[in-house]
């Protein structure tokens, strides 16, 4: 991994039309930073993946950036459907999304007794070799970018999270390119530090302060709950989900542009 660089030369040279794209994030540390700089940058045709796919991924279907969604739960936390990825669904707007619906744990068993086989052709049954019991098998994700979100990058290119991780690490090794926005770069990481990420597994970081809003980082903000009950009246209606993208994300020139727009007038 080389130096920090700026998050638009990282999603320019390492996210490709067509590729197999997982921004991942549990609630906590949501790449939401990394996800508008790919609509900003106009990319399409991707196969998006994650385990709970919320309102960032709401708003890149909505914008078109995706043909096919692989994933388990989905929905906004605490609020109720993700508008544009059902419309998407139900009338192909902005374009048709293909989708592939796995249990959370069959997400997780992705990166590395259910109805879901009769829908998913990439669940085949087997039998234990050892047990003879019929057990539910899925290939490995081939994966070609994993982008994350965390809390620090120390000198030597190491990432640091602590806190809630859901399986950003499992998606970063399971990836061909991984790009990784942070908070900060430190001289050395916190102790608090659970999981680490070390320099050879990171193809590009990026230094995104407040990356993951509205979603948490545990030491540096909390969730910002308003903002995922606005987005429930902002994402039903077409035109005005397309204006809030053309301010916040066409009409800016970064990520820090955005959040300025949120500090200085309503989420919508």
């Amino acid at each position: 991994m080389s130096d920090p660089q700026p998050l638009p030369v990282a999603i320019r040279a390492h996210v490709h039309p067509g590729d197999v794209v997982a921004l991942e994030g549990f609630t906590h540390l949501i790449p939401y930073a990394a996800g508008h700089e790919i609509i900003r940058q106009g990319i399409t045709g991707l196969t998006l993946a994650r385990v709970t796919p919320d309102a960032l991924y709401d708003q890149m279907i909505g914008m078109g950036v995706a043909d096919r969604l692989i994933r388990s739960w989905g929905g906004n936390p605490d609020v109720g459907s993700l508008h544009r990825f059902r419309d998407a669904i139900e009338n192909g707007w902005p374009c048709p999304l293909t989708v592939e619906e796995h249990s959370h744990a069959g997400m997780a068993v992705r990166y590395a007794g259910t109805g879901l086989p009769a829908h998913t052709d990439t669940i085949t049954p087997m039998t234990c070799l050892f047990t003879r019991k019929q057990l539910a098998a899925v290939p490995a994700l081939k994966l070609d970018v994993a982008i994350v979100h965390a809390q620090q990058v120390d000198r030597a290119g190491n990432v640091g999270i602590w806190g809630t991780s859901g399986v950003q690490k499992t998606a970063v090794l399971a990836a061909h390119r991984s790009i990784v926005t942070v908070e900060e770069q430190v001289a050395r990481l916190d102790p608090r530090c659970s999981v680490v990420l070390p320099s050879w597994t990171v193809t590009a970081v990026c230094i995104e302060p407040r990356g993951a809003h509205p979603s948490c980082t545990m030491g540096y903000y909390e969730r910002d709950n308003g903002f995922y009950a606005a987005w429930d009246a902002i994402s039903r209606d077409r035109r005005r989900f397309q204006d809030w993208v053309s301010r916040h994300v066409f009409e800016t020139g970064s990520f820090a542009e955005h959040l300025a727009l949120l500090g200085d007038a309503d989420t919508a």
